[in-house]
């Protein structure tokens, strides 16, 4: 069994400050790894044997590659894909599982909840709903034909994305109120997606991909009206209004690369 792992640091069980996940390393670099560790293991345990594993926080180079088992290749920086955050998964792969995933923009489970860029975006909905960063790279996942049945992250997240992924299994492993976090025990939190991860891998895959829908309608309200007036030029896009612009498309690809130029404005 092959298994894609996209792993991001907001959604870990130890971080609640933007100060604690920008320092290079990241304070919290340790957790992060320990966290993907876990989730290998529980897959190991199902019988999983070959791993793919995008490191997706910020420069990308957070998790230590000296502690990557045998059977794991990890992908470390950015090549410019549009899968991004989900760069290297193909029809090649079994399942995906994601780890240390947030709360999209504007949602108030995290601190940090943020989507694609914290400085530039205040909230980005896809088909009229508030899109997270595991929504557009989980769909990415779907493009490829490959299931996700697996996520960690804040509780809120958790819950949002509960229908995302008609076999996922979610493992939240903190809850965010205001600027303020409930941390739980982070050995608790290895154990639970060890177990997790296990059962998202034996149970059956048959019918575990999501349909995305035929249509998209992106629309992303930037925190400064020139950010959205640079965007205004990008083909295809519309402008709604001051801070506002909309594009739209039947092709997820399309949007994810729209997404990347539109997010780095």
């Amino acid at each position: 069994m092959k298994i894609f792992i996209s792993a991001d640091i907001e959604g870990i069980t130890t971080t609640t400050t933007w100060g604690e996940v920008y320092p290079v390393p990241p304070l919290h670099a340790k957790q992060m790894t320990d966290e993907v560790l876990a989730c290998i293991a529980g897959a190991k345990k199902a019988g999983a044997q070959e791993f793919l594993v995008k490191d997706a926080h910020a420069d990308a180079n957070t998790i230590d590659p000296t502690r990557m088992p045998p059977g794991v290749t990890l992908i470390r920086n950015w090549s410019g894909h549009p899968y991004s955050m989900a760069e290297g998964v193909d029809s090649t792969f079994h399942a995906a599982m994601f780890i240390g995933y947030h709360s999209a923009a504007g949602r108030m489970g995290n601190p940090m909840s943020h989507t694609a860029s914290s400085r530039r975006i205040h909230t980005i909905k896809i088909n009229g709903a508030p899109a997270s960063e595991f929504l557009f790279y989980s769909w990415a996942c779907a493009l490829e034909g490959v299931p996700t049945v697996f996520l960690s992250g804040d509780k809120m997240l958790c819950a949002d994305s509960a229908n995302l992924h008609p076999r996922l299994i979610t493992c939240p492993v903190k809850d965010g109120i205001g600027a303020a976090t409930l941390n739980y025990s982070t050995e608790e939190t290895l154990q639970n997606i060890t177990a997790l991860s296990e059962k998202a891998l034996t149970q059956s895959l048959s019918g575990a991909l999501a349909k995305l829908p035929d249509h998209f309608v992106m629309e992303i309200d930037y925190k400064e009206h020139i950010f959205a007036n640079k965007a205004s030029w990008f083909p295809g896009v519309t402008r709604k209004n001051d801070t506002t612009i909309t594009f739209s498309s039947d092709d997820f690809f399309e949007v994810l690369r729209t997404l990347k130029w539109l997010t780095s404005v």
